[in-house]
């Protein structure tokens, strides 16, 4: 594949490590009767490993550059150009009625996006095994009360069980990012919840992780729900968000639910 540069504006970083790439082909172990969806395959590092064991391998790439390059060395390949963010889930998975199994070297700036759509769409996806931020993935794992749990913490928590796989230093990558990496692999629960119930949960979270130094009476009060009157949720209000465990913010949803059904 010719020689493309990375341009900032994309967020890339382009993997050309083959040890690294080999170990998270390890990681994603894929099989033929899988429905793979990469997130940005760029030059196609991970692409040319993974192309051929499964026949149903979709990529999403915004990147107009290296769509030529990708559809010519990558044939029997689905490309969709365009911006993942923007990709109907559902449409890709009733084209194959297959849970999916998402993939990719994902641009940082864009990592709690994505993984806000990967939450979304859970009951439509198998897993996820993607690179980012050694930092992000602390918060994905981080424990109750610790620095570092935060909003990802809890709905990770929910909706999926999250494993950091491996570091990964900055000299896998051209150019070289400024931080040091990881890959995590998100096994999607497969819960059946409500659109109005997963939105809902979403936002509470979101709401008492609002201000998160405020004990959750004054978060929730300066959100979306200030209106509510959570004294009779059987929650501690004088507590702070990062005292909360999942079933905590369920309790608060449940209450919110019935307050605004």
């Amino acid at each position: 594949m010719q020689k493309v540069k990375p341009l900032k504006r994309f967020g890339q970083n382009y993997l050309h490590d083959k040890n690294i790439i080999k170990k998270i082909v390890g990681e994603i172990n894929p099989q033929p009767d899988d429905t793979i969806v990469e997130i940005g395959p760029g030059r196609g590092a991970l692409t040319e490993l993974i192309y051929g064991k499964t026949e149903n391998f979709i990529a999403v790439e915004i990147d107009t550059r290296v769509i030529e390059d990708l559809q010519s060395k990558f044939p029997k390949f689905q490309l969709i150009q365009k911006d993942f963010l923007k990709v109907d889930i559902s449409t890709i998975y009733d084209s194959n009625k297959k849970k999916l199994r998402i993939i990719g070297n994902i641009p940082y700036n864009l990592t709690s996006s994505i993984i806000f759509k990967i939450i979304r769409n859970a009951e439509l996806i198998e897993d996820a095994v993607l690179m980012v931020q050694n930092e992000v993935a602390k918060r994905m794992t981080a424990k109750k009360g610790n620095k570092d749990y935060g909003i990802l913490t809890v709905l990770l928590n929910y909706f999926s069980d999250t494993q950091v796989c491996f570091k990964v230093s900055p000299n896998a990558f051209y150019p070289k990012p400024k931080v040091t990496s990881a890959v995590v692999h998100l096994h999607l629960k497969g819960l059946s919840i409500s659109k109005e119930k997963r939105e809902m949960f979403i936002g509470i979270v979101k709401a008492c992780f609002g201000n998160r130094r405020k004990i959750l009476k004054n978060s929730l009060s300066n959100s979306i729900f200030r209106e509510l009157n959570f004294s009779d949720s059987y929650i501690d209000l004088s507590l702070r968000a990062e005292q909360l465990d999942v079933k905590d913010f369920l309790v608060l949803t449940e209450f919110a639910l019935n307050q605004t059904g």
